[in-house]
């Protein structure tokens, strides 16, 4: 099996190191193409203004001047060309990727961008609770095993599976669910300041916070201390709505 790695953090974040630990356990043909910089929250964004620079660090590792999107791309069109990636795998980011965090993450961006050119993808995360001490080795212990058994399942199409490990020790994981998205309240955590010129400038911080988690869901389940997995759906069509829309227009 052919392995792309990419995330958001960074080609030199802890996460993707542990990421590799766990291809390397499944293969021994692992390509790391991430971005040359911390890009957590640039979401699905692609890079068409500005030329993309890439750097060979050591074989089939590069860093990209870019997005996570842009590395997926430029690792499957030009990189990796000639024979492409059967798994791509996003991650271990820095924090949790739950309930609305996947419309602005951009380790899921990764992911939903091999999962449009045809890849199986799978994105992960570790959830923290101190800063000072992501559990890590959570993510390293269960990765393993549980990569292998999604790939064995060969997933339709069109799904990216979004995994996410609890703020616990490995052997405290409780266990594993299949979950949908949760949802939370969203805050208003945007700090306005003035820099030393007095121009005025807004600093968007921590716009979700925790409120009541449905059960079922990515959140309570992380909650209890088990890992969530979510599989996604790229098609966003609410297909459920379209004859009452049909109704509205008279179409």
């Amino acid at each position: 099996m052919r392995i792309l790695i990419s995330n958001d953090d960074g080609i030199n974040a802890p996460g993707i190191a542990i990421l590799e630990q766990i291809a390397r356990e499944l293969s021994d043909d692992v390509w790391v193409v991430a971005p040359e910089t911390d890009q957590s929250g640039v979401s699905h964004s692609l890079t068409i203004h500005n030329p993309l620079r890439v750097r060979k660090i050591a074989d089939k590792r590069y860093g990209v001047s870019g997005t996570p999107t842009d590395c997926v791309l430029i690792a499957t069109r030009r990189i990796m060309h000639e024979t492409a990636p059967d798994l791509v795998l996003s991650g271990v980011n820095r924090g949790a990727n739950l309930a609305e965090d996947v419309h602005y993450s951009g380790t899921i961006a990764a992911a939903k961008e091999a999962t449009l050119l045809g890849l199986q993808a799978i994105a992960m995360s570790q959830v923290f609770v101190d800063p000072a001490d992501v559990p890590w080795r959570t993510a390293r212990a269960h990765g393993p095993a549980l990569v292998e058994k999604l790939i064995a399942a060969k997933w339709p199409k069109g799904v990216v599976v979004n995994v996410n490990y609890p703020p616990v020790e490995p052997e405290a994981v409780t266990g594993v669910e299949v979950v949908s998205q949760g949802q939370r309240v969203l805050g208003e955590m945007i700090v306005e300041g003035r820099d030393p010129r007095g121009v005025p400038y807004y600093w968007i911080g921590g716009l979700r916070r925790d409120g009541h988690e449905t059960e079922g869901t990515d959140l309570s389940v992380i909650r209890k201390g088990k890992i969530s997995v979510t599989p996604l759906h790229i098609d966003l069509t609410a297909r459920s709505f379209m004859p009452a829309l049909e109704g509205i227009l008279g179409v």
